[in-house]
Formats: structure tokens, C-alpha cells, sequence
């Protein structure tokens, strides 16, 4: 893995994703960042997001997102997902996502999630092990 490469997933985009007009409806693109996160963490930082919320008991809210829509995505094309870490914190993550269909930006976001007890809904710091494998992510 090189540091500052992004962590990157296809996502098709399937017709439960999109409005009436066939293309998607703005509010999934949350959907899809959450689960893109969920899968940094499982094929990325090889961290089991599972294992993390039901074992750990912590989770990962996101508590700021800026997004912007640059261009419709359809039902049927392969949106490609990047997310790459701008800022770690001791319990918080700034991170960029970008999506790409055909070559053309769709949305863009940056994201601020934090790592919290979900039994206490308070940040606890990231453990050493994690905070080793999220660094691999920081882009400039």
C-alpha cells in the first residue's frame, strides 16, 4: 500500500438509489459514502466494521458533510468511489470522497466523522493499531 494512495470502490448504481427521473437522488449519496466508509474499513484498514460496532462498541457517525453535485449519475452506471484522509485528529477524520462515472466527476464531499463509544455517544481516541492504518490514507 502507498501512502497517499486513496482507498477507491465501485458502486453500481441500482435503481433503489434513484428518484423518478432515473437518476440518483441526492440523499443516497450519504448512503453510499457510509457504506463506502464501512468498507475502507474492512478491505482498506482490514479492521472488521462489525466487529468494531457490535464487539468494540464504537462507531464511526459522521457529524459534518459538505457535498457538492456536479453531475447526475444514472441508474446502470459504475460509480467509482475515492476516499482519501485529509486531517486525523485524536478521535475525528477529515475525509475527502469523490465519485466518477465514465471519467466525469458526479459529487464530491468532505466528510467529518468521529470515533465514538456507541454506548456513551461520546469520541473516545483512536486506538494505535487503527490510527497506524488510517495514516496510510492521508492525501495532501
Amino acid at each position: 500500500m502507498e501512502t497517499g494512495k486513496p482507498f477507491e470502490r465501485d458502486k453500481l448504481i441500482r435503481f433503489h438509489h434513484c428518484d423518478p427521473a432515473g437518476i440518483v437522488f441526492y440523499p443516497q449519496y450519504f448512503i453510499l459514502f457510509n457504506e463506502l466508509v464501512e468498507d475502507w474499513f474492512n478491505h482498506g484498514l482490514l479492521h472488521d466494521y462489525a466487529d468494531l460496532v457490535y464487539s468494540q462498541r464504537l462507531g464511526t457517525p459522521m457529524v459534518r458533510v459538505e457535498c457538492d453535485f456536479l453531475s447526475p449519475s444514472k441508474i446502470g452506471e459504475m460509480l467509482t468511489l475515492r476516499l482519501g484522509v485529509k486531517r486525523i485528529g485524536r478521535s475525528s477524520l477529515g475525509l475527502s470522497v469523490e465519485g466518477v462515472s465514465g471519467g466525469v466527476p458526479r459529487v464530491r464531499a468532505q466528510l467529518t466523522l468521529v470515533l465514538a463509544n456507541v454506548d456513551t455517544l461520546r469520541s473516545v481516541p483512536f486506538p494505535a493499531g487503527l490510527r497506524a492504518g488510517i495514516e496510510r490514507y492521508l492525501i495532501a
